[in-house]
């Protein structure tokens, strides 16, 4: 799986049940980049490394990509913390 269809599946998987996109929302804005506002993209997404990190971590491969229902476990265990 690419990124890209990753992040198609886990938009349609918030279509169909919105407690989920809630939930990968909160996720997304906690791992967003420190100051994403003053650089281009001026998105609230993740700096690179720290994802390449978190999936070398995770999956033992910096370029990793991880499953769709990993990323959803993961954003619902998150939201029951918060």
């Amino acid at each position: 799986m690419s990124w890209p269809r990753l992040t198609l599946s886990l938009i349609w998987r918030s279509v169909l049940n919105p407690a989920i996109g809630v939930s990968l929302a909160r996720v997304g804005w906690r791992f967003r980049r420190r100051d994403w506002y003053k650089r281009f993209p001026y998105m609230p997404v993740p700096a690179r490394d720290y994802v390449r990190w978190r999936m070398h971590t995770a999956y033992g491969r910096d370029d990793a990509v991880p499953p769709a229902e990993d990323v959803v476990r993961y954003a619902r265990w998150a939201a029951r913390d918060s």
